[in-house]
């Protein structure tokens, strides 16, 4: 993208470009003449930086020799889940612009600044004609805006906004942003009061204004673009003795199958849900005991592969003992539809696990995609530390699923009552699944107590007790549920508390040290 005058010899070599992280400093010196007033929140480097590098085409400036002499900030974003009544902030997401959704319909222009000394050379008509080509390059409905009102502290004691602003119109008052955001087709929506709290010269209020785009196609639903909405099927799993390995994928198939017919996106089964195969390895010690039953564990992840492929749905295969290079994991697999898998080890084994069994803690935590979500995958007793789930939440998952298998109630309670606090904290879905009966020839999974569910954050688009579904205790069943994840967009956005968006991260932060 460049405009230029290329007369070398001229007082003025205006280029319009995308702004670069070198910019920097120029775009302070700019801001601190156009904004007298508001010079305690001017855009930092480190937010200039992710603009660039989360939407670089939405940052343009017009330079003159090399120097930047006005530029133009802007975003994309889902409109819907704003409407009319917002704030800046809800915007920016508190400069941390994780409203920004390439998948959204409206160019939100969240900056425009212009060097005084250039002020009357149509700058600021260049930068609103590259964000018109650019909203009609992406086929965006329009550009909205909150258009500040600067000289209306010069007549607030006389009208009101509404009244400032029909004046302005008919030219009774001059208003510098204004009027120029009229003369370049924007139209007035509404009057946003408390827009910007710290812009005294406007008295905190904004102009709401609007650019349509005549050329907008509505955006068609196409083969492989994620889905609004996700349809997870959860296994309360019998632990059951059986004959052989056949036997054992015979009832797997079995609810593979059921829950496939009813078209749902996701599948998952409990934690150690193989485990009646180790029936005949009975006369050994735990720790042999487990680590032939490993031996299963590759062929079962491949069966796993096969009946997602073949059902359309994509399998969270429970976890199994994995030996590798000497040790013994906990491992769960998800089995994507399109053949793929990727594994996610258990984090912290029980001291049980440990002493009986020999485990080992795997040492990767990370959001895995699919066709319909963004999820994360945490066994068992992994639910029971938060920072885990924060993690995964900061990656962007939509959906945690939670195998476990606990043996009583209390062990389950525990499962359970963390994977809801999950739920909220992490404005996410959390879905559990667990094993119920028992097996009389298989030490340390004996017996089991289990009510699998499917969990949902707190607020007024979800069920009032924040349990999308859930099974019949101890009884083998399984559950089919819609989760909206449109819902946890708006939740992110403009829930009633904002868990996500209100951390003090300027106080603390939970990261992953390797």
């Amino acid at each position: 993208m460049s405009d230029t005058n290329t007369d070398t010899t001229a007082k003025h070599l205006l280029v319009t470009r995308h702004l670069q992280v070198d910019d920097y400093d120029r775009l302070v010196d700019i801001m601190k003449r156009c904004y007298p007033m508001m010079k305690g929140n001017l855009w930092l480097k480190s937010q200039i930086e992710k603009l660039i590098r989360i939407f670089p085409e939405g940052q343009v400036c017009v330079d003159n020799h090399g120097e930047v002499v006005a530029f133009a900030l802007s975003i994309i974003v889902d409109y819907a889940r704003f409407g009319d009544s917002h704030s800046y902030e809800d915007i920016i997401d508190n400069s941390n612009f994780g409203t920004h959704d390439p998948d959204g319909d409206v160019l939100y222009g969240i900056d425009v600044c212009v060097d005084p000394d250039y002020r009357g050379m149509r700058l600021g008509r260049r930068l609103y004609d590259v964000r018109k080509e650019l909203c009609e390059n992406l086929n965006l409905r329009s550009i909205v805006a909150g258009g500040r009102i600067p000289n209306y502290h010069k007549y607030s004691d006389k009208y009101t906004p509404k009244e400032y602003i029909q004046r302005v119109k008919e030219k009774e008052i001059y208003d510098p942003v204004l009027f120029f955001q009229m003369s370049n087709d924007f139209h007035v929506r509404k009057v946003l009061k408390n827009y910007i709290p710290y812009d005294k010269a406007s008295g905190s209020y904004a102009v709401l204004i609007e650019w349509n785009n005549i050329y907008y196609e509505e955006k068609e639903e196409t083969f492989g673009t994620k889905k609004s909405s996700a349809r997870i099927g959860v296994v309360q799993w019998q632990l059951r003795s059986v004959r052989s390995v056949e036997s054992f994928f015979e009832n797997v198939e079995f609810f593979v199958d059921a829950v496939s017919g009813y078209q749902a996106d996701f599948v998952v089964f409990p934690e150690l849900f193989n485990s009646p195969l180790m029936s005949e390895f009975n006369e050994d010690d735990s720790a042999k005991a487990i680590r032939k039953l490993a031996q299963y564990s590759d062929e079962i992840r491949d069966k796993m592969v096969k009946y997602a492929l073949s059902y359309n749905i994509n399998i969270i295969a429970g976890s199994m003992p994995v030996y590798e290079d000497g040790r013994l994991y906990n491992v769960s697999y998800l089995c994507r539809r399109d053949g793929s898998y990727e594994a996610q080890y258990k984090i912290h084994v029980t001291p049980a696990e440990r002493s009986d069994w020999g485990m080992t803690g795997g040492n990767e935590v990370k959001v895995f995609e699919t066709d319909t979500a963004k999820i994360g995958i945490l066994i068992c007793y992994d639910s029971e530390f938060p920072e885990l789930s924060r993690i995964l939440a900061d990656q962007g998952m939509e959906i945690l699923f939670v195998p476990f298998a606990t043996d009583m109630q209390n062990g389950y309670n525990r499962v359970r009552i963390c994977a809801q606090a999950r739920a909220i904290e992490n404005e996410c879905y959390v879905a559990i699944s667990g094993s119920v009966g028992n097996l009389p020839k298989v030490k340390n999974m004996d017996i089991q107590f289990g009510q699998s569910a499917v969990f949902s954050p707190s607020d007024f688009a979800f069920p009032q007790n924040a349990i999308v579904a859930e099974g019949t205790p101890n009884t083998e069943n399984t559950i089919v549920a819609d989760v909206d994840l449109t819902d946890l967009k708006y939740l992110h956005n403009s829930g009633s508390v904002r868990n996500l968006k209100d951390r003090r991260t300027d106080l603390y932060e939970i990261k992953l040290k390797k």
